[in-house]
Parts: C-alpha cells; structure tokens; sequence
C-alpha cells in the first residue's frame, strides 16, 4: 500500500477522537497496511490511522525496524499498574521535539486484531509507552498534552523555532 502524508501539528485533526472500526475486510486490512507503510517510512516506532488523516482506532506499533509490527483495532487500556515510568516521547506529527512524558510503568490492553478477534495483552517498559502514547492519540490526546503547562510551552517554542529554521533553509 502506498506510504500516505502525515498530519502534522498544529492541525485539530490531531485533536479529534476516532471513529471505533466496524467490521473487518479488506478496507480495514487497506487502512493498517498504509499506516505500516508509512510507519517504516518515517521510521517510527508507532503510528495511528488519526497521524494518516484517517479518523479510525487503528494502531501499528514495531519498535525496531526488525522485529514484526502489530495491529490493534480499537484499542483501550483495561488496567494500569500505579507505578510510573518515564520515557522519551515525540511525535513524526511534531518533528525534531521530543521530551519525558511519565505514564503508567505497566498496562493490560485490550483490542482486536485485523480478523475481528479479540484479545488481551500486557505491557511494560518502552512498548506500554508507545502503547498509551498510541492510544491517546485515538482519543485526541496529543502527547504534549501531558506534560505541564511550562514544559509544554518549551516544546512548543523549540518546535516553532525548528520550522522557522526549515522554512528559511527551503527558500
């Protein structure tokens, strides 16, 4: 499948919720293809349908570029351990800005898979990161959204002054 334009921030798609899935077939199974696509292609380690301008709970997540990728159609966490862990967070939305966001150390995600079947699965470390990060951005949660008000206005700065400094490189 083709690899497909990312959204980018500030744009309110990125805020919005996504539509649960209906059904299965090969339109699902056309929507994950591009979202994997286009995963490999801006080297990510997790992507949304939401990232690709389509508005449905479709997730792949492949944190190294060797390992297989999965799929999860309608995601939702069905229980998060009270410890917390600190990762690095970015976005390809939100290029070149990345910053510790603290969340739930372990999670149990539940979801189906691209033939409608259900399943449950545990988490911890960098993939529960990538998972509720992922998952978030389902519910219009950008991942600056969590952090504070002043950290989220560095970032904000530090990403503004990065496009400044492309839009002057490109003319």
């Amino acid at each position: 499948m083709p690899v497909r334009p990312l959204i980018l921030y500030p744009d309110a798609r990125l805020h919005r919720a996504a539509e649960p899935v209906a059904g299965t077939g090969e339109a699902l199974r056309a929507v994950a293809a591009d979202v994997l696509d286009t995963l490999g292609a801006v080297s990510a380690m997790g992507l949304t349908a939401i990232h690709i301008g389509r508005p449905e709970r479709v997730v792949v997540i492949r944190l190294q570029p060797d390992e297989p990728h999965a799929v999860y159609i309608d995601p939702v966490i069905a229980w998060a351990s009270p410890e917390r862990a600190a990762h690095p967070e970015g976005s390809v939305s939100m290029p070149g800005v990345v910053e510790p966001v603290e969340r739930p150390a372990r999670i149990r995600v539940r979801y189906r898979d691209l033939d409608g079947a259900e399943h449950e699965e545990e988490a911890e470390g960098l993939r529960a990161a990538c998972l509720q990060h992922e998952i978030d951005q389902l519910a219009g949660i950008f991942w600056i959204d969590r952090l504070t008000r002043l950290r989220r206005e560095r970032v904000l700065k530090r990403y503004a002054k990065l496009r400044a400094q492309q839009a002057r490189a490109g003319s």
